[in-house]
This record gives C-alpha cells, structure tokens and sequence, in this order.
C-alpha cells in the first residue's frame, strides 16, 4: 500500500505523540508551522537545533565555521553511543554519513527536511544509531539565509514567504570553493573531512532544470581523476538501491538528476552536471569518498520538495547502513591502492586533466510534459509545460572520460612558500614534508610558453589559461623545500592542485601569480612545482 507523501511526513510525529512526546515540547520547523509558507530563518535553525540538544543525549553540535559576518555554521554530531571526538571511531564499526543543507540559501528544502529528519531520527529510530555516526550541517550558507526575500527564486514554487541567497558573505558560491578554501564555510566543512572522515555525503539542492514531474533527483560523484572503480560502485549499486527504495517504500518520484540537452528534442538526452572538483561532490569522490547531489524539482510545490527531500535522506540512510560493511570496505581498498600507486609510480599512472561525457550504459526514463511556446512576461518567446504527460526513455550523459592526461609523479616539489599555498594544502589534507638538506634530483619543469587571464571574472578571479611543456633536467633544491609525495589517500586531490594544467588548480586559481614572471625583461619563470618522477630515496622532514 502507498501512502501520500504529506501522510508519511507526518507518520514519525504521530508517532512520537503516541510515545508521550508532547506538543510543547516536540520541536517543529518553520515550514511544517506555517504550512511550508515560509522557510527558518538563522535563529529558527538555532532554536530548533537546541531543542534537540535537550530531547537527547544522543547529539552534540559543534561550530563548524564561523562566517564572515559573524554567525556560527552548526554542525550536529549524532550517534548512540555518542563519539566525543573522531578518536572515538577509530575501530567502530559505524559508517560515517554527512548531510548539508543550504549551500545555497535559496534552495531551502534540504535545510527544512535536515532537521525534520534528524528530529525523527533522535525520537524514533534511534536503534539506527548502533550503525552509523551522523554529521548534519542544516545551514551551511547562514549569511546568505538571512537575506529572504520574495524576489529571490521569485520562478520557483514556493516557499511564498522568501528564500535567501545564492552567495554567502563574501559575495562567493560556497558550491565553487572545494578546491581554493577561500571562504570559511568551506575550510570549516574541509576541516571536519579531515577529522570525521565520512564515508558518504550528500549535499542537498534546488534544481532550475528541465519540466519534469519527479520531485527529488539525485546523482553521484563525476570527476574522473578519482578512483573510477569508487564512481562505478557508487552509480551501479548505491544509486539503483536508493532510487527504488525512495521509489517504493515512500512513494517519491525521482530521477537521476540532470536536464534535456535540448526542450525541443529530447532524443539528444538527459545530461548530468559538470566534473570539475570545485563543486563539493565532485571534491569527495576526489578523496576517494562517496558524494551524492540532490538536486529537486524548481515547480514542484514546496511541500513536496520539502518531503522528497526528507524520504530521500531515509532511503540514503537505509541503503548506506545495509551496506555498511562493504561501503567501508570499498574505501579501504580505494584508499591503499591510492597509496600503492605512490609508492610504485609507473609511466601508466596519469591524472585526467580534461574530460567529455558521454552516455551511461543504462538510458534513463523521464516524466515530463508535451510543450508549447508561449511568450512570458517580458514579451519573450519561451516554452512551458501543457498538462499533457509524457513520458520518455533517453541516453543519460552522466559518465565523463578522459580527453587530456598528464603522467603523475612520484612527488612534488614546491620552491615557494607562500602562506597561502601552505594554507590551502594543509586544510585540503594533503600531507607534506620538506627536505631536510640541500638535494639534487632528476625533475621535470613546466616551462610556460603562454599564460593569459580569462576575460571574465570568475569567483573575484581572473583565471589563468595557460600552455607549456613538461622538460626532464636535473636541479638542486635547497633545504626547506615543500615535499608532497604521492603515496598517501588524498594524492588525486594534491595532484590536481599542484598539476599546472588543471581547471581546479593552484596555478588555475592565481595562487602561483606572483612567481610566474620576472620583475623585468619578457618572458616567464619555470612553474615552481616540480615533478619527481621515479621513486628515489628523498630525505625529508616534518614541515
């Protein structure tokens, strides 16, 4: 039997009255209160949160981040028994699970069901918690909350009351920022990666794409610089499982995310997002961790991309616990054979730099609507949806392959050190060392024929466009010089910052402009990251 989905949203309070929950005290968010007319604001989050902190012994929240203008992100740490510190999990055998909600403060459904759904956890399924260890950050992007208004997303359905914006404080997109660091939200997230380690994440979205009638759309991580057997595992067992659970235990259409490559032609497919690991899911499967996007349907109504969102991070949980054991086993084997790779580096090890997508094997089923062209308010020709359903079978573009590779080094060396690339290397959890004498090795350099800034500014940067040529010479290289060897389990993510060639590195990002060109005279400077190819005996230090 099939519930509606407002029925099963509402099971779990109904429960908890039954239990002797009262009214008074059962806390409730601002979008079950006002009908889902409204959305909580920073201080609503807070209050809600707290409630929690004194309904159970089972969660602590902790700062995450402190934004530019002065809130503290929360982050709510939820097991049974509760972990005092990562310590605490070294030999638990609980997986790890992360959620974020509000990336962007106009796409508020995730925040809402966040805490809808660790309310319910905490007061009815807390034998859960004998299995795995929740992370939740309901509010990731709390500056950019503040700023509801009814103009903001002003197209999509709901809630009528406002959403917040896009940027945080910094006027920056939090979902840009994996890779640089350059805004709190983001080094506070990176910072508990590294201490947490979760196993899977989810970031939780509102979607601007094509006509459909699913609510909830979700997909897995697309960078193929990661470990490719890690995204295969992810989209050929995860996802299928989630999906169908969503699909038949709580009733919610849903689809792999993506959109028509063409309205007027849906034969051309259904295209997934871009691979690059500036966006925070492509970044964990860089570190050879589970990243799962939820992007939900723009004109579904509120309340139910509120409730989708909320079955979805159920059928998430459900699907992450009942295969715990091999999750974690799959990252383990991922992870040493990152470190295996560096410790026995071969011509054949390379780093996909660029890459094309292309169809998965399986074609993807959308239900959507015939279209008609009509002009909108401005006098502009525009398609829109009839009521006419349809329903189409079409190649979904999700899988990206390589187009340009470069040959990974045993390790590299870095004659700069420039705080802020020590900085960006350290909160990305990449290990390094630096050489404890003067050592002479056999490198290659970059040599940069041609170097330009894009013509538009891109996250306050001018990013560069650059072309060279890797050259084998010899070198000495003075004591204190940075060393990052490969052999560890964030190499993919080190050597996409320090690869020169990237469209998410260092070099990509300006962090390297001010060693690039001489003071006077034409011409350009070596890239001051330096290729190690073989294995060699390096000696070297604690930084």
């Amino acid at each position: 039997m099939h519930f509606p989905l407002h029925v099963l949203a509402l099971l779990f309070i109904t429960i908890s009255l039954l239990n002797g929950q009262s009214n008074k005290n059962l806390p409730i968010t601002v979008a079950e209160s006002s009908n889902y007319e409204s959305t909580s604001r920073y201080g609503d989050v807070m209050s809600f949160i707290n409630s929690l902190n004194k309904l159970s012994k089972n969660i602590r929240t902790e700062t995450l981040a402190v934004t530019t203008e002065g809130r503290n992100v929360p982050l709510m740490i939820i097991g049974n028994p509760l972990p005092k510190s990562p310590v605490d999990l070294k030999n638990d055998k609980r997986i790890v699970f992360y959620i974020q909600g509000n990336i962007h403060a106009g796409e508020v459904e995730g925040k809402e069901a966040a805490l809808m759904f660790v309310r319910d956890l905490l007061l009815n399924k807390k034998e859960l918690l004998k299995d795995v260890v929740l992370l939740v950050c309901p509010i990731f992007n709390a500056d950019g909350n503040e700023l509801i208004s009814t103009s903001n997303r002003a197209h999509q359905k709901g809630p009528k009351n406002g959403v917040g914006i896009r940027y945080n404080g910094q006027n920056l997109d939090l979902n840009r920022d994996a890779m640089k660091v350059e805004t709190p939200e983001v080094k506070g997230l990176l910072d508990a990666f590294n201490k947490w380690d979760p196993a899977v994440f989810v970031d939780l979205h509102t979607t601007n794409g094509s006509y459909r009638q699913e609510p909830v759309s979700f997909t897995w991580m697309m960078n193929p610089a990661g470990d490719t057997s890690l995204i295969a595992y992810t989209r050929d067992k995860l996802m299928p499982a989630i999906s169908k659970t969503l699909s038949n235990k709580y009733n919610t259409m849903n689809l792999y995310y993506g959109e028509f490559v063409d309205q007027r032609d849906h034969s051309k497919g259904w295209i997934s997002y871009a691979y690059e690991p500036r966006y925070i899911v492509n970044y964990v499967g860089l570190r050879n961790r589970i990243g799962i996007l939820n992007e939900n349907y723009v004109y579904s109504e509120f309340k139910d991309r509120v409730i989708g969102t909320y079955n979805l991070l159920w059928s998430i949980l459900e699907n992450v616990i009942a295969n715990k054991d091999e999750i974690k086993k799959t990252l383990r084997d991922v992870d040493e054979k990152t470190i295996a790779r560096g410790n026995n580096i071969s011509v054949n090890d390379s780093l996909a730099i660029e890459s094309k997508v292309v169809p998965t094997k399986v074609p993807i089923t959308v239900n959507t609507y015939e279209l008609e062209t009509r002009k909108d308010a401005n006098g502009r020709e525009r398609l829109f949806p009839t009521d006419v359903k349809k329903v189409v079978t079409v190649p979904y573009l999700a899988d990206y392959l390589p187009t340009k590779q470069v040959k990974l080094p045993y390790a590299y060396l870095l004659t700069v050190k420039d705080p802020k690339v020590v900085n960006v290397l350290k909160t990305n959890g990449i290990k390094f060392e630096k050489l404890v004498s003067d050592t002479e090795l056999e490198i290659q350099t970059f040599k940069i024929k041609e170097l330009k800034p894009e013509q538009r500014l891109n996250q306050g940067h001018y990013n560069n466009v650059i072309k060279g040529e890797f050259v084998a010479e010899k070198k000495k290289f003075d004591k204190g010089t940075i060393l990052v060897r490969l052999a560890q389990p964030l190499a993919n993510v080190a050597a996409y910052l320090l690869e020169p060639e990237t469209d998410d590195g260092l070099l990509h990002w300006n962090f390297f402009d001010n060693y690039l060109v001489p003071q006077w005279g034409g011409g350009f400077l070596p890239y001051p990251v330096y290729k190690v190819m073989n294995k060699v005996e390096i000696k070297s230090e604690k930084f």
